[in-house]
């Protein structure tokens, strides 16, 4: 599994889908192994979980970026 592609691949069904997005957001370890459909060790499916949190957060800084830009008369 390549979890770089994965990680990508799960980010935009859950940026996508606000349900799932709420899901994620009550129970991301047992949403991603809903998501994936296989069944990995806790601390196996945390990393996947964490590089999705990493992923949604600078996706939500750089669109803070382009906001704040936009005051600065960029």
């Amino acid at each position: 599994m390549d979890i770089k592609a994965k990680i990508s691949e799960l980010v935009d069904k859950i940026k996508n889908d606000p349900a799932l997005a709420e899901k994620f957001k009550n129970d991301p370890i047992g949403t991603v192994e809903g998501l994936i459909g296989v069944d990995l060790p806790n601390d196996q499916i945390q990393s996947i979980v964490d590089g999705i949190k990493s992923k949604i957060s600078l996706d939500k800084l750089g669109g803070l970026g382009d906001k704040l830009g936009g005051l600065f008369g960029n």
